[in-house]
């Protein structure tokens, strides 16, 4: 049976995953000074325990408590570490597409390379990548899994979506996962074509269909300001859509992005996982959320 330890972050998730798995929560001492630095003690006995540790990069800081917290368990003896990041912030810079750009998604994986290896080894899993290519970047011993999120998009989908749907992407980008998940939906795809013109401005450039009065489910991975979402909506809507549903694995929502597509009108509902904390803080305002953390238990060890 394995330990179960989380940064603060994602205490909720730890506890789901306690109770979709059968695991056992492992306790962990926080405390901060006062010029702001951080104690962290692994309270539970470690030993020969296969342990798991929850994060994500939704902050540096949270980045270094997971780290902080992964090589405690480590050094206390662990037999095999597994570390669940639901979401891996920093995936939107997995290259350089201009001189001197920091590739920020390689830098993290690099990060969670150095943590020292269990006595019988590192694994990593990581949920819904921004792009395939992204296990690849984490070296030595640690072994990156990747989880798809694909039954739980599946379930939302047929059930915000209706009796008939089709179902959108936001961009040309996503246009072969979101093919892949029609075609095991068994429903229609269609997709727009877009220019990206700053680092959170878009204009839709074209829609690959013309629609009468269908509901359109749009996929994305994330949605962080909603702006590539939104302008994907407003261009089903001009190409002669029905209803409106917005379903993404990563519900990041900064400031009040989530109040802001709320407000504009466009959906009947916007859903998402848990993967993000923000995501869970907002399904009181109306954000439809579902769990993940079944999908790591049979990867644990």
């Amino acid at each position: 049976m394995p330990l179960i330890f989380s940064i603060a972050a994602y205490d909720y998730m730890a506890d789901a995953l306690v109770r979709a798995c059968g695991a056992e929560r492992g306790v962990v001492e926080r405390s901060n000074f006062p010029d702001g630095e951080h104690y962290l003690r692994v309270v539970s006995g470690v030993l020969d325990q296969h342990v798991v540790a929850i994060g994500g990069t939704i902050s540096d800081a949270a980045m270094l408590e997971l780290y902080d917290l992964a090589c405690a368990l480590v050094e206390n003896g662990a037999e095999t570490l597994t570390l669940i990041v639901p979401w891996f912030g920093g995936a939107t810079m997995d290259r350089a597409s201009k001189s001197g750009e920091s590739v920020t998604a390689k830098n993290r994986a690099r990060i969670f390379s150095s943590i020292p290896p269990a006595k019988n080894g590192n694994q990593i899993l990581l949920l819904d990548l921004h792009t395939e290519g992204l296990p690849h970047y984490f070296e030595g011993s640690l072994h990156p899994v990747h989880v798809y999120a694909r039954s739980v998009v599946e379930t939302l989908a047929r059930e915000l979506g209706g009796a008939s749907f089709i179902l959108g992407s936001t961009d040309a980008g996503r246009a072969k996962w979101v093919e892949s998940l029609a075609n095991s939906l068994g429903v229609p795809a269609a997709f727009v074509f877009k220019r990206r013109l700053g680092p959170a401005e878009t204009e839709v450039t074209a829609v690959s269909t013309k629609l009468d009065g269908e509901t359109v489910v749009i996929y994305d991975d994330m949605i962080r300001t909603g702006g590539t979402l939104m302008n994907a909506a407003r261009a089903y809507r001009d190409a002669g859509a029905g209803r409106l549903v917005a379903i993404a694995t990563h519900g990041v929502f900064p400031g009040d992005a989530f109040e802001t597509i709320h407000a504009s009108g466009l959906f009947d509902a916007i859903a998402c996982t848990d993967s993000h904390p923000n995501a869970l803080a907002l399904s009181a305002r109306g954000l439809i959320v579902r769990p993940v953390a079944e999908l790591f238990c049979r990867y644990l060890r």
